[in-house]
């Protein structure tokens, strides 16, 4: 098996890299902090003190990191990934990033005669345990190819979509839909609540009904019952809808459900609740409608 590097362990990383181990991978990790990784220390990945030694000592790397910053971080500077890739190696993308950035990195990193792709996600963290991740790849067919049974250990449904900047375009896309279907849910679960109906059974009825997609069913009990620690939280889900109305622009498509349910994830962070997982735009809007979380 190729040597694997991986490159952010947060909540979403670090389990795209258990199940890489649990696969029977090498996996060399890095992280800015170290203890958040013991955990998978202990499951067998072993340590690189920095972005280059993980490039320098992986055949394939990855990146899962939180924005377009936080990229560039990691790939530039002496110690960065970019310093530690050679010739013939590869590298995977799997954050949600800026599509013009991706290319550009795309273009530095086959100048080294070496090979990217972006490879971002569709799922949650119960979604990456269960074995059920949706995968998007740009980049080269070829490549993608190479790469495609180390993706399939990650999750079971892997699309190449096309050239570099594509899959986290198409990323972008899909995550618009998100905070768009946990508001109009929100919508739903109030009206309900406000006409004398128990807001568990609104719940319980909208989640056995049509409208009830695989991401409402995950996460609307959330306003029921909020987890301690975020999914997906508000400050992550903003930067990608963020991304979503700067590509509308761009492009000329209007994307006005996007704008509105914008503005709630502003409305949240100005409430201090940035931290919490996007799901608490419920309380936003609650707190608008009159009703106690």
């Amino acid at each position: 098996m190729a040597k694997l590097g991986f490159v952010g362990l947060g909540v979403m990383g670090s389990r795209v890299v258990k199940r890489l181990l649990d696969a029977g991978h090498q996996v060399a990790g890095y992280n800015r902090t170290k203890s958040k990784a013991q955990w998978l220390l202990d499951a067998g990945m072993k340590w690189a003190d920095t972005p280059r030694m993980v490039a320098e000592n992986s055949d394939i790397t990855f990146t899962m990191v939180t924005n377009t910053n936080a990229l560039r971080n990691v790939m530039e500077g002496k110690e960065g990934l970019l310093a530690g890739i050679s010739k013939g190696k590869i590298h995977v993308d799997m954050s949600t990033v800026s599509p013009v950035f991706s290319q550009e990195l795309a273009k530095q990193i086959e100048a080294k005669g070496a090979a990217m792709l972006d490879s971002p996600v569709s799922g949650s963290v119960v979604t990456l345990e269960e074995g059920k991740l949706s995968i998007m790849v740009g980049g080269d067919a070829a490549v993608f190819e190479k790469v495609k049974p180390i993706l399939l250990d990650i999750g079971p449904k892997v699309t190449h979509v096309g050239k570099n900047g594509l899959a986290v375009t198409m990323k972008i896309a899909t995550n618009l839909s998100l905070a768009v279907q946990m508001l109009a849910f929100s919508e739903g679960v109030l009206l309900a609540e406000k006409s004398g109906i128990k807001r568990e059974t609104a719940v319980e009825v909208l989640l056995n009904s049509v409208i009830a997609s695989p991401m409402v069913k995950y996460r609307g009990p959330f306003v029921l019952d909020m987890p301690d620690e975020a999914w997906f939280d508000c400050y992550m889900m903003q930067k990608d809808m963020n991304l979503a109305l700067e590509l509308g622009r761009e492009l000329q498509v209007p994307l006005p459900t996007t704008a509105v349910t914008n503005e709630f994830l502003s409305a949240a962070r100005g409430m201090g609740l940035e931290k919490q997982d996007f799901a608490v735009m419920f309380d936003v809007l609650a707190q608008m409608s009159g009703v106690k979380r």
